[in-house]
């Protein structure tokens, strides 16, 4: 089997490097595609879950959740609340509403299909004989077509920074407009040895910060971070054998 068959799917994962469960999932839908064994109907369901469940996240106004509300949501209740969630219902086009349609049917088939074949779905034992390998194709490319419908909607939505789980780097944009119009003001405390900043903004207002060295080293470069540790170490080392020796 190819990779070729679920472009969609790698590009999502790809986007998401960071998320290790999902790529743990993308893993297993990949070993188990290219043996031909009957779980990546699974993991097919399980990636159209998890773009769902990643556009809910990154979407979903709290003030107003369209999140399920059930415990365990089933197959379509993921996929109506992200569709709601990208406003993709409210387009008008007639046309655009029969596609959207298409998607909730190809859902619920993708979902119908893993409950009855898939080797891991809810504990029950899978087919005797083997799926054949034209239906385990139809699930890959269903799953595939409605990752790629979802993932493109969704990059296409500007992110609130309160909400959304994507690191700074896809803030392009907003990060240049930020460092375009604001000024730092950089004051170290030497009491308690924090970092203290003042964020100007270009009407006039000003932003106090305050973060511990420890915080900016780990959140901005993990190497630095463990070189800074080491240091202290070898420092707090120092001073016990200097206190020992007097």
């Amino acid at each position: 089997m190819s990779a070729d068959w679920y472009p969609g799917i790698r590009a999502f994962c790809q986007h998401w490097s960071h998320a290790q469960t999902l790529q743990s999932t993308f893993a297993t839908l990949e070993q188990t595609f290219e043996k031909e064994q009957d779980a990546c109907i699974d993991a097919a369901k399980a990636m159209v879950e998890c773009v769902c469940q990643v556009i809910i996240v990154n979407l979903d106004d709290p003030n107003n959740p369209l999140k399920p509300k059930n415990q365990n949501p089933d197959f379509g209740e993921w996929m109506s609340a992200a569709v709601r969630i990208l406003k993709l219902s409210e387009v008008r086009d007639d046309a655009f509403k029969k596609l959207i349609s298409q998607y909730h049917k190809l859902t619920t088939t993708l979902g119908d299909l893993r409950n009855k074949a898939g080797t891991l779905s809810h504990g029950k034992d899978g087919f005797i004989s083997k799926l054949s390998i034209h239906h385990r194709r139809a699930a890959i490319l269903a799953a595939d077509a409605i990752v790629t419908f979802l993932h493109e909607a969704y990059l296409e939505q500007e992110l609130d920074p309160l909400l959304t789980l994507e690191p700074y780097d896809r803030f392009e944009l907003s990060n240049e407009a930020i460092d375009k119009h604001t000024a730092l003001v950089v004051d170290e405390d030497q009491e308690n040895g924090f970092l203290s900043l003042i964020v100007l903004l270009p009407n006039g207002d000003e932003i106090p910060l305050s973060i511990e060295p420890s915080r900016l080293l780990f959140g901005i470069d993990r190497q630095a971070y463990k070189a800074a540790l080491n240091a202290c170490r070898d420092a707090e080392l120092m001073e016990s054998e200097t206190l020992e020796s007097l």
